[in-house]
């Protein structure tokens, strides 16, 4: 079930990105930050934020955000690279 965030337009407004890129710059922010919490794996946060693997190790280091990865995080990848 797909979930819709709703920000108003006067915060949208201060956020220093240009609008017609705003939904891609959040959606990327908000995969590093579900990452960096530990809420999520590598691959899966990567597609949130649409970019390649290599583009957000880089930005993991660009943030100073560890990598993590444990055994269920593989099995997640693993999983979703089958499709599931």
């Amino acid at each position: 079930m797909p979930v819709t965030l709703n920000i108003p337009d006067e915060i949208l407004e201060t956020i220093k990105v240009p609008k017609n890129q705003a939904e891609k710059q959040l959606l990327k922010e908000m995969g590093f930050l579900l990452y960096s919490r530990g809420f999520t794996s590598m691959g899966i946060a990567r597609k949130l934020a649409g970019i390649t693997k290599w583009e957000f190790i880089e930005g993991l280091a660009e943030r100073e955000i560890q990598r993590h990865y444990s055994e269920k995080d593989l099995e997640e990848d693993i999983n979703y690279a089958k499709g599931g």
